[in-house]
C-alpha cells in the first residue's frame, strides 16, 4: 500500500512542479493571447494579397460599404469600385487606419497624431480596422513610447494614445479611465513581414 501512495504523491509533486513553472510566450504570441481576450478581431496574412483578400471579407461581413481613410496610402487596399470612400464619417462608418505598435504584454494597439491627427480616439467611430505588421510589435507601453520617441525624434507626434479594449459597451471599473472611453469594434489585419 505504501508503495502505491509514495507513487502516487510522487507523481502529484510532479504534477505540482509542472503547473507552477512559468509559460514564455514570444511576442506576437502574447500579443495574440491578450488581444483575443479583450475580444479583438485578428486576421493574420503572410502577403499583401492575403491583407486585401481579408480586408474584403471583414467588409462583406458587416455589410459595410463606405469607409473612412486616415491615411490616403491606405486607398490602394481596395478597389474604389466596391466600396465608398467618405470624407467625414458618423457613428456608423468603419475607420481604416494603421497604428505605431502593438503591445505584447496587454494587447493594445498604440495610435499617435500620425494616425489618429487631432482627434481623440473616443472621437471617431466605434468601428476600427488596424493595418499593421509583425515589425511593430513591441513588448510593452514603453517600450512602444521609446520607438515612437526614437522613430520621430525630430518631430515628436501628440495625441498618443490606445485601444485597451475591443468589446463596446464593456464597463471598465478603473476609475483612472474614467471619461475616457477607447473601446473600439476592431479587426486587426497583421501582416508578417519579418
Amino acid at each position: 500500500m505504501n508503495f502505491f501512495k509514495k507513487l502516487f504523491n510522487i507523481q502529484e509533486e510532479e504534477d505540482t512542479e509542472i503547473h507552477k513553472q512559468e509559460v514564455k510566450l514570444s511576442l506576437d504570441e502574447s500579443f495574440v493571447h491578450h488581444f483575443l481576450k479583450k475580444g479583438g478581431k485578428f486576421l493574420y496574412c503572410i502577403n499583401k494579397e492575403e491583407v486585401i483578400e481579408n480586408f474584403k471579407k471583414v467588409l462583406l461581413e458587416n455589410n459595410w460599404d463606405e469607409i473612412y481613410l486616415l491615411n490616403e496610402n491606405l486607398a490602394s487596399l481596395f478597389n474604389k469600385n466596391e466600396i465608398k470612400i467618405v470624407n467625414k464619417f458618423n457613428d456608423n462608418t468603419p475607420i481604416l487606419t494603421f497604428c505605431e505598435h502593438l503591445i505584447a504584454d496587454n494587447g493594445d494597439i498604440l495610435f499617435s497624431s500620425n494616425q489618429l491627427k487631432s482627434t481623440r480616439l473616443k472621437d471617431y467611430s466605434d468601428n476600427f480596422i488596424v493595418y499593421a505588421a509583425t515589425s511593430q510589435l513591441v513588448k510593452d507601453t514603453g517600450q512602444g513610447l521609446t520607438g515612437i520617441k526614437t522613430n520621430f525624434a525630430k518631430s515628436l507626434p501628440t495625441n498618443i494614445s490606445s485601444v485597451k479594449n475591443y468589446i463596446i459597451d464593456n464597463n471598465d471599473d478603473n476609475f483612472l479611465n474614467y471619461g475616457n472611453s477607447n473601446s473600439k469594434n476592431l479587426y486587426l489585419l497583421l501582416l508578417e513581414d519579418l
